[in-house]
């Protein structure tokens, strides 16, 4: 991008100093992305600048309502607890006329952050000491949003973890069969179909209330949370679009699947995948230790559920846009998100007959930090 449009819309936000440079990052997938340097004497000031993907959220304001309500309420409990909240919570930077975005004369959607210095995110957590700390900051983050008004969130991706739906759009996929693929992946349409009440269940216990609603940041992936890169103690936890009301058992379940799993996501040979019990359990030690008190004890003794239950929603979604012709992930080959599906399947398979051991861990942890 031409350095005079990124010029144009500094003049909207109210960053201090002078501006210096930018350069874009490329470390989303979503979103495009800038690091903007500003200085006011000897003194630096760095922002993020975010032109918005309305393909994918095509409600900015919403999401931006959702993202300042939160961060807010975040940072006065966090001055309520801990006295200071510096680095510890996104700061949204405000437009000249005080609203939370800006829109260009084109229609580009825009938004700017103070940037957080010396900090890190993970794409792969090595040590035990960091899967720790990347479930404290998740779980540190449900223990500030407990008192939020769940249900006034807007759903910036509606029914995003309704697993009930995600089940019909597999079924339809499977009866439609646009791509002709599904004679060739009946093995893997019979294993979600073996699993149909138990991918349900979540949905089920909150339309009962036997689950409360709650804040969930619904993509608690360990490059979500910043760590501080001096002590390698949690931050931040960041990318805040998906947050909307949900389970506790979703950012549980979802942050074990992605960072305790032995492979990556679309690993072929599934004989390496399983669940890595020690980062688990690091990983459930943090979540537990900043919740237990605040989640019921029908939450925590469940926790495990949530590992099940969204590690066969991802798998059953790769599979439904395989059956549909690949339409929503993005894919480098035509098998692509069959091979992707497959490593789920394998992982869940493993979360299954580790399941025991799981409810065992959950269980000694909540009485542990009773």
């Amino acid at each position: 991008m031409p350095h005079d449009p990124i010029r144009s819309i500094l003049t909207h936000f109210r960053f201090r100093g002078e501006f210096v440079s930018f350069r874009e990052l490329n470390s989303g997938n979503i979103h495009r992305t800038f690091y903007l340097l500003f200085r006011d004497g000897a003194r630096e000031y760095g922002y993020t600048l975010q032109r918005f993907n309305t393909y994918v959220f095509p409600d900015p304001l919403g999401v931006m309502r959702n993202i300042s309500h939160v961060t807010q309420h975040l940072k006065k409990n966090i001055l309520l607890h801990e006295k200071r909240a510096d680095r510890q919570v996104l700061e949204l930077v405000q437009t000249v006329s005080g609203e939370v975005m800006h829109t260009d004369e084109a229609g580009g959607v825009w938004r700017a952050y103070e940037y957080i210095t010396d900090a890190v995110a993970l794409d792969r957590v090595d040590s035990l000491e960091q899967m720790e700390e990347v479930g404290r900051a998740f779980g540190r983050f449900q223990r500030y949003l407990a008192d939020f008004p769940a249900e006034s969130l807007f759903e910036s991706i509606p029914d995003f973890h309704h697993t009930a739906k995600r089940f019909d759009a597999f079924l339809r996929a499977k009866e439609e069969d646009r791509a002709g693929r599904a004679g060739q992946v009946r093995e893997e349409i019979g294993f979600f179909l073996e699993r149909r009440d138990v991918m349900g269940e979540i949905v089920r216990l909150l339309e009962k209330k036997e689950l409360p609603l709650r804040v969930t940041h619904n993509d608690t992936k360990s490059n979500n949370v910043l760590l501080d890169v001096k002590t390698g103690k949690a931050l931040c936890v960041i990318d805040l679009d998906t947050v909307m009301p949900g389970s506790s058992l979703y950012d549980y379940g979802d942050g074990v699947r992605f960072a305790a799993s032995t492979a990556r996501e679309d690993e072929e040979d599934v004989s390496l995948i399983s669940l890595d019990m020690q980062k688990a359990g690091a990983f459930t030690r943090g979540f537990v230790s900043e919740t237990a008190g605040i989640l019921s004890e029908g939450e925590l003794l469940r926790l495990p559920l949530g590992i099940k239950v969204m590690t066969c929603e991802l798998a059953m979604r790769f599979l439904t846009d395989y059956l549909n012709g690949d339409l929503y992930f993005k894919i480098s080959s035509p098998e692509h998100n069959l091979i992707r599906a497959r490593a789920q399947i394998a992982l869940l398979k493993d979360v299954e007959r580790k399941e025991e051991a799981l409810s065992d861990m959950a269980a000694r942890d909540a009485a542990r930090y009773a």
